[in-house]
């Protein structure tokens, strides 16, 4: 290391880390992982900063890209006291959609040596003429947070932009920055990497479940019984983050913090649907020291470096081991500190699940989901755009894309359909001008008029903003009744009924961004969340939960209320177990249940749950609603299930699952995704923008003509694989049936233990008006009392 280098970290007191030397040593692609707080910004910069020392380069010669723009921003900050310390002579810019439009104009002229930037922002460069030019001198890329980016398309279009840097700059390193993941080699293969190192992991952290005065309730996801607690835990440390899974449990969970903040602890709130001066102000709070507590989302869970933070709490369960361990790693943000976090479960059901990712999170063992080959909308995208920049040669352009980890397997036929689109929209649309966008000449392939360009920049991007539906009774003039997210709306038939607002409603028709309903007073929900896709807990956390409640001698690591409640219900009926897929069937107030402890997730539970009672139905079972949880789907019907084998037969509910696509809008939504991605569908138009109810219809009237009139267009492909996905999940059901090659049904003459809170959860109990709260509580004691667990307590 140089000596002005070595010099300053001798005069912080510093030593560096064997994993800054040895990044600082590669000569290759390399990935790092490093535990937060492990100093892996500073190893991704110290060799730019080292070379630009001794070299005197000038003109771009790193370019950072990390997925906040507000990480970008903290970033900046942090490099520049290395910078001003050392006495580097390096300029230091950023060019995100928050950059100013004349500092983009002089970055294109006179590029700083280190640039800042975003996933889209680095799109939309590599679309610029001039592209060649600003980038043959690039030598060093440093992908931050690359497990970040790595979960979703934002990642693909990251690493085919990464391919064409790599062919306008031979010779550039790359270098990922990672936290710990649960599969290095396959992130390295990934980014491209020769090489991963991985960093001493240091320190054990401090987690545990946060004592709580009173025992979690039996159903319900709010964490509120345990506010005095937190706020005694916030008042007993310096600085604290608060973490919730989503936007509105974070809003109450706030809300009721402040209700009960006797001792006035100023308490912030930080979440991506806040302004973004609402966010600057809260951040910037937390780096003075001026607020002990700040209640978040995911919006925290990426390295901003707030090294007062020593202590964390996560309210509900993480549902993925790797988010706790990055949320816990927010406190106490240096290498050499133990990260102090505490977690509090919700309800009963979710202490194992907690007790569960503590031990996985002490014994490092993480969770993941395998990657699926690149997405081929993001991959049309990026021919669009590399046609902005200049002629093309397709054969060049192939093998450019497959040095891409996520497309390396890429076949010739799809990567020319993609190019067939992308010139001519295929088959069925090639007919229409508007979508002859390329065209050949002199062998190379180019834009058909150059003026589209604008709009094809102005659509660059994989993240399509979700849409709300406005929900009326249907007829003229229908009164509002609310609205629910447009994911939700999707998975239903015509004549499904959901709760909104204490109502039943039955769903008739989507016209437009409107979706039109009729009250049912009296009738139960057939579907009784309408809360749309939410965080599933990982595979991995399932079956170690499900390996807990198996095994009565680990029952002695739970709470006392939890172990009987456990014990119970193997008296009653039986634990589940790995291998065998337990069912139970009881009764109750006039209607049969039907509980499957599938452990596979929400989202697989709820389309399992869609595809069942529609086998139900035709069996003449008058299937009533539904409920599904993370760990559980339970079913309401009035006649008695007798063999569930037959609902449960994969070849059935492949059917099954097409049948519904066909039924619902699903596959619409999921086609308007990809259409939009894929560049057919063009949200922001020179001098305004369309409106999601224009872009719906635009896209529903191409789908129609495309499923009548070419079925096999590479969109209809995409958009099938999208629609598996996500809310669908039919891939967990698929994996759910073969883990649990035994399959059991325990008929009961009452409601067991472990479906108890199944019937409590919130959105079964229609309530109105004052006295909800003594209301539930009535209900929940009688329902315990009939389950035999009165004795343990209601919370």
């Amino acid at each position: 290391m140089p000596g002005p280098f070595a010099d300053w970290f001798a005069r912080n007191g510093w030593q560096p880390h064997p994993h800054q030397l040895a990044l600082l040593a590669a000569r290759q692609d390399t990935l790092l992982i490093a535990p937060t707080g492990g100093g892996k910004t500073l190893a991704g910069f110290l060799p730019s900063l080292v070379d630009l020392h001794l070299t005197g380069a000038k003109g771009l010669h790193t370019l950072y890209v990390s997925p906040l723009k507000a990480l970008t921003a903290d970033v900046a900050r942090n490099l520049s006291r290395p910078v001003a310390e050392i006495g580097l002579a390096i300029r230091v810019g950023d060019r995100t959609g928050d950059t100013p439009a004349s500092q983009r104009r002089r970055q294109r002229a006179d590029p700083p040596e280190i640039l800042l930037t975003t996933p889209e922002s680095l799109a939309l460069m590599l679309s610029w003429p001039e592209a060649p030019r600003m980038f043959a001198g690039l030598r060093r890329v440093v992908l931050d947070e690359l497990h970040a980016l790595a979960e979703s398309k934002r990642g693909d279009q990251l690493m085919l932009g990464l391919a064409r840097l790599r062919g306008l700059a031979p010779g550039l390193v790359a270098t990922g920055l990672s936290a710990t993941v649960e599969d290095p080699q396959a992130l390295g293969r990934f980014m491209g990497a020769g090489q991963v190192i991985e960093a001493d992991p240091g320190p054990r952290p401090d987690i545990a479940l946060l004592p709580t005065a009173a025992p979690p309730p039996w159903a319900g996801g709010g964490g509120r019984h345990a506010v005095p607690d937190v706020l005694n835990a916030v008042a007993g440390a310096k600085t604290t983050i608060i973490f919730l899974n989503t936007r509105a449990q974070a809003e109450l969970f706030f809300q009721a913090l402040w209700l009960q903040n006797d001792r006035g602890l100023p308490i912030g709130l930080h979440h991506g649907a806040l302004a973004a001066e609402a966010r600057r102000r809260v951040e910037a709070a937390m780096a003075a020291g001026e607020l002990r507590a700040v209640v978040a989302t995911g919006s925290l869970d990426l390295g901003i470096d707030w090294g007062d933070v020593d202590l964390v709490i996560q309210v509900g369960a993480p549902r993925n081991i790797k988010r706790l361990v990055q949320r816990i790693g927010r406190a106490n943000h240096r290498y050499n500190a133990p990260s102090r976090a505490r977690i509090v479960a919700a309800n009963r059901f979710e202490v194992i699940e907690c007790v569960a990712a503590l031990e996985a999170a002490r014994a490092g063992e993480l969770d993941g989901e395998p990657r699926g080959p690149g997405p081929l909308d993001v991959l049309i995208q990026h021919i669009l755009l590399t046609a902005c920049a200049g002629p093309f040669d397709a054969e060049a352009l192939f093998a450019e894309v497959t040095t891409a980890g996520p497309y390396a397997a890429l076949t010739r036929a799809d990567f020319d359909a993609c190019l067939d689109f992308a010139a001519t929209g295929g088959y069925a649309l090639r007919v229409y001008d508007r979508w002859q966008r390329l065209m050949q000449r002199h062998g190379h392939w180019q834009l058909r008029d150059p003026r589209a360009a604008r709009s094809l920049r102005m659509n660059i991007g994989t993240i399509v903003e979700a849409e709300k539906l406005k929900v009326r009774r249907r007829g003229r003039g229908g009164a509002a009744l609310g609205e629910v997210e447009e994911s939700f709306a999707a998975s239903l038939a015509p004549g499904d009924t959901f709760l909104l607002g204490g109502q039943v409603l039955r769903y008739d028709r989507i016209r437009e961004l409107v979706m039109e309903v009729t009250p049912q007073p009296g009738r139960d929900p057939r579907i009784a969340v309408f809360s749309g896709l939410k965080f599933a807990t990982s595979t991995e956390l399932s079956q170690r939960m499900l390996a807990i409640i198996a095994d009565p001698g680990r029952h002695r690591e739970l709470p006392g209320d939890i172990r009987a409640w456990l014990g119970l219900q193997a008296r009653i009926s039986a634990l589940p177990r790995p291998g065998l897929l337990l069912c139970e069937t009881f009764p109750r107030a006039d209607r049969w249940h039907l509980a499957i402890y599938g452990f596979a997730g929400r989202n697989a539970h709820q389309t399992l749950g869609l595809l069942v009672t529609r086998q139900m139905e035709q069996a003449g079972l008058a299937p009533l609603g539904f409920l599904a949880t993370d760990h559980a789907l339970l079913i309401t019907s009035l006649n008695p299930v007798e063999d569930v084998a037959p609902l449960l037969r994969r070849p059935v509910l492949e059917q099954g699952l097409e049948d519904w696509l066909a039924d619902t809008s699903l596959m619409r939504r999921s086609f308007r995704t990809v259409a939009t991605i894929a560049g057919l569908i063009q949200r922001n138009l020179p001098g305004h923008r369309q409106t999601g109810r224009q872009a719906t219809f635009s896209s529903d009237i191409i789908y129609d003509t495309l499923r009548r009139h070419d079925p096999d267009h590479i969109l209809i492909r995409a958009t099938r694989d999208e629609a598996r996905r996500g809310f669908v999940d039919f891939d967990r059901i698929g994996d759910m049936l073969a883990r649990n090659p035994r399959l059991e049904l325990r008929r009961l003459d009452r409601v067991s233990p472990l479906a108890a809170p199944l019937l409590l959860e919130m959105g079964r109990v229609r309530l109105g008006g004052t006295g909800q709260e003594r209301l539930a509580e009535k209900m929940a004691q009688e329902l315990m009392a009939s389950a035999g667990l009165d004795g343990l307590g209601d919370g």
